[in-house]
C-alpha cells in the first residue's frame, strides 16, 4: 500500500481466482428466494471480493418446481435431503416461511452441522429457544437480520455494535403495510378500507392481511428485538399487540387537528429490572422523528444511557430488500467461524416483565356520548376519580353522538383505562370509549 495525503491508503483488493465455489441452499424460492439467487449473480464480483471465493446457489427447495420456470436448470428439487446432506452446502437461507414443516427443516439443517440464515420472523419469535440451542449444541449460526425490517441493520446493530450501551427502550415503525394505510389516511382522508384496499393494489398488503393489521407481525418483530437488547428472551405470547384494523378514520383526523400523527409503534422497554413489549397505535407529535416516516418505510429508534438516541430508517420490506439482508448474513457466517459472533445465544437472562398498564404516558381518549348537559362534567370526573389530569378537551359532533376528545397529562396506562371504563358504564356512552398512547420522545418507563 501506498500512504496518500491526510493519512489516508490507496489499496487494490485482489480476487482469489480459480478456487472452488462456496455453496449455499435455499428453502424456498419465491419473492425473497429467487431474489437471493439474482443478486448472488449479479453481486457475484463484489461478494467473491469480500469472502475470497465465489458464492453459488446449489439447491433450491420448494414444492412445485413447474411454477419457477425462470429458475436457472438443475437448481430446483423437491428433496429435503439434497439440501441436508450434500457435504459442499456449509450455510442454507430460509425463505420459505410459515412454522411448519420449516422448524424441522431447520432443526435438521442445524443437526447436520450446516449454519442456517432465516427471514422468518414468526418461527424466531415463536421457537427461538429451541433453535438457538440447536445451533449451539452443534456449532453453527443461526442468523435473522432479514427477519426484523428486511434491509435496515437493526439486528446486528443491536447484537454486535451495542452489547455495552445499555439500551433501555425500542420503538419502531417495523411493519410497512399499516405505515402504507396509515399515511394514506393521514395524508388523503381515505377511510381504512378503502386504504386497505390500495395497499393491496400497489402490492404492500397480501389478500389476506390479517397478521399485518392485527399487529402480530409487528409483534413478532418486537419480541426477537426485545430478546436481543434485553438478553433475556422475550416470547411472541407475551407482547400485547392492538392493530390498525378496528382504527376509526375520526381518531386519525381528530389527532390531527391536535398536531398529531397516528402510527403503530411496536415498542420494548426495560425499568427496574422488569421488561416488557407490545405494539399499539399512538399519537406522535409532529416533532417525533418517527412521525415523518411515511409509506412502506420502517424505522427504528433505540435509546440508551450511553447512546442517548439512535434511529436507523429504511425500507422495511420487498423481495430485493430482504434478500439484501439474507446474503449480508450468508457472507457473514462464511465470514466467521463456529458459532459466530455471539458464542451463547442462548444464554439469556431470567428477567421480570413490567406490567403494561404501569407505563406511564399521555393518552388520547375519544368518548362518543349523549348531547346533553352535564356529560363533560361526569367524564371530568371518572378521569379525576383515577388521578388521570386533563390536559385539552375538544368537542366534535358524530355521526352516533358527540365525540368528546380528551389528551391527558401523563398518567399510568391502566388508570386512564380504568376511568375510560368508567365512563363506558354510564348511560350517556354510546358506543365503546377510544385510548391510544401518546408516544412520547424521551419516554421512561418508571
Amino acid at each position: 500500500m501506498r500512504p496518500l495525503g491526510c493519512g489516508g491508503f490507496r489499496y487494490r483488493a485482489a480476487v482469489v481466482t480459480g478456487t472452488s465455489p462456496i455453496r449455499i441452499g435455499l428453502l424456498g424460492y419465491g419473492t425473497v428466494g429467487s431474489a437471493v439467487h439474482r443478486l448472488l449473480r449479479d453481486g457475484a464480483e463484489s461478494i467473491e471480493r469480500v469472502t475470497g471465493q465465489p458464492v453459488e446457489v446449489a439447491a433450491a427447495l420448494v414444492r412445485d418446481p413447474a411454477r419457477h420456470a425462470d429458475a436457472p436448470e438443475g437448481v430446483l428439487t423437491t428433496d429435503f435431503a439434497r439440501l441436508r446432506d450434500d457435504p459442499t452446502i456449509s450455510v442454507v437461507a430460509e425463505v420459505m416461511g410459515g412454522i411448519e414443516p420449516t422448524r424441522e427443516y431447520v432443526l435438521a439443517l442445524l443437526g447436520a452441522g450446516k449454519s442456517v440464515v432465516s427471514a422468518n420472523k414468526q418461527l424466531l419469535s415463536q421457537h427461538g429457544d429451541e433453535l438457538f440451542g440447536a445451533a449451539e449444541r452443534n456449532g453453527v449460526q443461526l442468523r435473522f437480520e432479514a427477519s426484523v425490517c428486511a434491509a435496515i441493520p437493526v439486528v446486528k446493530v443491536l447484537r454486535e455494535s451495542m452489547i455495552v450501551t445499555n439500551v433501555h427502550r425500542i420503538d419502531g415503525i417495523v411493519n410497512g403495510t399499516t405505515n402504507f394505510i396509515l399515511t394514506r389516511m393521514i395524508q388523503s382522508g381515505a377511510p381504512y378500507a378503502e386504504a386497505l384496499a390500495e395497499a393491496q393494489a400497489l402490492g404492500y398488503a397480501e389478500a389476506d392481511p390479517t397478521e399485518d393489521v392485527t399487529g402480530a407481525d409487528a409483534a413478532a418483530k418486537i419480541a426477537i428485538l426485545a430478546s436481543i437488547a434485553f438478553h433475556t428472551r422475550m416470547r411472541l405470547e407475551e407482547v400485547d399487540h392492538v392493530g390498525i384494523n378496528l382504527l376509526d378514520l375520526a381518531d386519525v383526523e381528530h389527532a390531527a387537528e391536535l398536531g398529531y400523527a397516528v402510527k403503530l409503534i411496536a415498542s420494548a422497554w426495560r425499568s427496574g429490572g422488569e421488561v416488557a413489549a407490545r405494539v399499539h397505535p399512538c399519537l406522535l407529535a409532529a416533532n417525533h422523528p418517527l412521525a415523518a416516516v411515511d409509506g412502506a418505510f420502517n424505522a427504528v429508534m433505540l435509546q440508551g444511557s450511553s447512546i442517548r438516541e439512535v434511529i436507523l430508517e429504511g425500507p422495511g420490506a420487498g423481495g430485493e430488500e430482504t434478500a439484501t439482508a439474507v446474503i449480508g448474513d450468508v457472507v457473514a457466517v462464511i465470514g466467521t467461524q463456529g458459532t459466530g459472533f455471539l458464542q451463547h445465544d442462548v444464554h439469556y437472562r431470567d428477567v421480570g416483565r413490567f406490567p403494561p398498564g404501569q407505563l406511564q404516558s399521555p393518552c388520547y381518549l375519544r368518548f362518543t356520548v349523549d348531547d346533553t348537559p352535564g356529560v363533560l362534567a361526569q367524564v371530568a370526573q371518572q378521569l379525576a376519580d383515577h388521578d388521570v389530569s386533563v390536559a385539552q378537551v375538544v368537542q366534535h359532533p358524530g355521526e352516533a353522538g358527540v365525540h368528546i376528545v380528551i389528551l391527558t397529562h401523563r398518567a399510568a396506562e391502566g388508570d386512564v383505562r380504568a376511568a375510560a371504563d368508567g365512563v363506558a358504564a354510564k348511560d350517556f356512552s354510546r358506543t365503546a370509549p377510544v385510548l391510544l398512547p401518546v408516544l412520547e420522545r424521551h419516554a421512561d418507563a418508571t
